[in-house]
């Protein structure tokens, strides 16, 4: 578990939209779905309509019972079957715009979300270093479930709007008086609750921050149970969410506090409208100036009034809400890349040939990791690097497969300049092994053809047996077809490293990465690891960070590395010749690892025999 935060945290590629922008951005997500808007459009229209009608209709019905006229029972009869049929034709328009609505918000939260997705793949390494992957996940689902709610509420109210609208206009021609007074009361309603409007908008988004801390503080504890509970820090985690979720909660209430300011406001002004409607209605009637039937159409009209005014109010915190949703959503989409290609030039089939020339890097404006650094490694060679923490071995990998950007300088592959290179074009030709074997959950035929989906059964079976000859298959429990589970956890470390051999053999790399993993492992899978190694790296160009000796020492070239400059080259035997710095690293812990090994190894044999 991480270190407890100090309060909410916002992240670096976070900024700021107009409601201009933000209506835009979103508008563009409705234009591919444009005809299903219409008709979600059109049974609005007709749902406000038949529910403008109704009132209509009631309000002739009183002058029609309280009226003299002969035939009154008939056309009561008559209104009261008109009433039933609008309300099972109301009924039918309502279900029909809420199946195509739920379809459109469907196809408007999927296409945000594959966006969005796609961002977070295709930004750099150094993104992920920044950024939490709890708060990520969040945007792309939270979030956006976030605007699709908003958004039904959205036709909801619209509907309710667009027939107060219908009403105003129908009551115009009853009384013009009492309906201009009624038209009054719309401008002061909307202007109370779009007075919230920036409370209410900054309120929301350090909610929405506060949900994400708390999925990053869940996410954190369960992907590292495991060491937790090595370590017996079950309390410790527990201790720390609840901390992480009284801030949430904290923040909630300050949320809830300023957005619930907004509905008695308006329940106010409702009260005192409806009173003066009442008497300014009730005294019309008295006069003659208007009927009974007209002045009870006023007072319905002031309750269909007044529940979309009402809920405009109750609505608006959460419409706060969806754009400070897709703010961050907005955000995830456009966050600036590091990495930056200045073409996309077709890799050709590489030879492995690599040069840095004068490079520096640094990961932030502090960490100078590389300084006029320059390098060259030819087709088919392999390059071990050697050197303490710090030394800048990663990074000489993460430059090579461009995870990182560099500040200044050239890397060439193949005399060719790496920023030009299409990125998977490029990729699909190296071959990464990172320093703790990662397994995807399925099978381990899974794994293996994971870059190479195409391989079947037989081919994967033909890859797996070049390792060892297959003998590590024999202790999988059903073979190829075992089951890995999550992250390869039913797989020891040694079978997740011979399973990611496979996996690169099956790729058939032209250019080899290895960050050889410092975990001990069994002699006897060491020696299939290394042969394995061995076949992997023959003729092919390879950058090892190497742990093992034996790694070491079958490198073409070892380069020893000390605050990102190179102060020894050559083999093995060269550099030991020399007394330098490689000789006190190999007596310090090369020397002692082989020793352990070797006695490791002695009591393989025995155990065997």
């Amino acid at each position: 578990m991480g270190i407890m935060r100090a309060g909410l945290t916002a992240e670096t590629y976070d900024r700021g939209y107009t409601n201009r922008e933000l209506f835009g951005r979103i508008a563009a997500y409705f234009r591919p779905q444009s005809r299903r808007l219409f008709a979600v459009m059109g049974l609005v229209s007709l749902l406000s309509l038949s529910g403008a009608l109704l009132p209509v209709l009631m309000a002739q019905g009183v002058n029609v019972v309280t009226g003299a006229a002969a035939n009154r029972n008939m056309v009561a009869a008559a209104l009261v079957a008109l009433v039933v049929v609008i309300g099972v034709l109301n009924w039918a328009i309502n279900w029909g715009r809420r199946i195509l609505t739920a379809q459109l918000l469907g196809d408007v939260v999927l296409a945000m979300r594959i966006d969005a997705f796609r961002a977070v793949m295709n930004h750099d390494m150094s993104f992920f270093d920044r950024n939490q992957s709890g708060r990520i996940v969040s945007r792309i689902t939270t979030d956006t479930d976030e605007f699709s709610r908003v958004a039904v509420l959205v036709t909801e109210v619209g509907s309710q709007l667009l027939l107060v609208v219908i009403l105003l206009s129908y009551l115009f021609t009853v009384n013009w008086r009492l309906t201009l007074l009624l038209a009054l009361l719309a401008p002061v309603a909307i202007l109370v609750a779009t007075s919230f409007q920036r409370w209410a908008r900054r309120a929301t988004r350090t909610s929405q921050q506060a949900v994400a801390d708390v999925n990053a503080s869940i996410q954190e504890a369960v992907t590292g149970i495991r060491v937790a509970k090595n370590f017996r820090r079950e309390q410790g985690i527990y201790d720390e969410f609840l901390a992480v979720n009284e801030r949430s909660y904290t923040v909630h209430v300050r949320r809830g506090f300023v957005l619930s300011l907004i509905f008695p406001t308006l329940q106010l002004f409702a009260g005192v409208g409806t009173a003066g409607l009442l008497y300014a209605g009730g005294y019309s009637t008295y006069l003659g100036a208007i009927s009974a039937g007209a002045w009870f159409l006023f007072m319905n009209s002031v309750g269909l009034f007044w529940f979309p005014m009402i809920n405009l109010s109750a609505f608006w915190s959460q419409f706060q809400g969806a754009l400070s949703a897709t703010e961050r959503i907005f955000a995830l989409i456009d966050a600036e890349p590091v990495v930056i290609q200045t073409d996309k030039r077709a890799a050709p089939a590489l030879t492995g040939d690599i040069r840095f020339e004068h490079v520096d890097f640094r990961y932030g404006k502090k960490e100078q990791v590389l300084q006029d650094f320059s390098l060259h490694i030819r087709p088919g060679e392999s390059v071990a690097l050697v050197g303490h923490t710090g030394a800048g071995k990663s990074s000489i990998i993460k430059l090579v497969t461009r995870f990182y950007e560099f500040q200044s300088g050239q890397i060439l592959v193949d005399g060719i300049d790496i920023r030009t290179f299409d990125l998977r074009d490029y990729r699909r030709q190296l071959g990464i092994v990172s320093q703790t074997p990662f397994l995807f959950s399925g099978t381990v035929a899974d794994n293996i053809r994971y870059a190479t989906p195409h391989l079947t059964d037989e081919a994967v079976e033909r890859i797996a047996r070049q390792i060892g000859n297959g003998e590590w298959m024999d202790t999988l429990p059903d073979g190829l077809q075992t089951d890995v589970g999550e992250r390869g956890a039913r797989l020891s470390l040694g079978q997740r490293q011979l399973v990611v051999l496979a996996r690169m053999l099956a790729q058939n790399p032209a250019i080899f990465i290895l960050d050889e993993a410092t975990a001990s492992v069994d002699p006897f899978t060491e020696s299939q690891i290394q042969a394995a190694l061995q076949f992997i790296l023959k003729n092919r160009t390879s950058i090892v960070i190497a742990h093992r000796l034996s790694t070491v020492r079958a490198a073409d070239r070892i380069l020893v590395l000390r605050k990102g400059r190179i102060i020894e080259a050559g083999d093995h035997d060269t550099l030991m010749a020399t007394s330098g710095h490689y000789a006190d690293l190999y007596e310090t812990y090369f020397r002692h690892q082989s020793l352990e090994y070797l006695e490791g190894r002695r009591q393989n044999v025995t155990e065997r025999r």
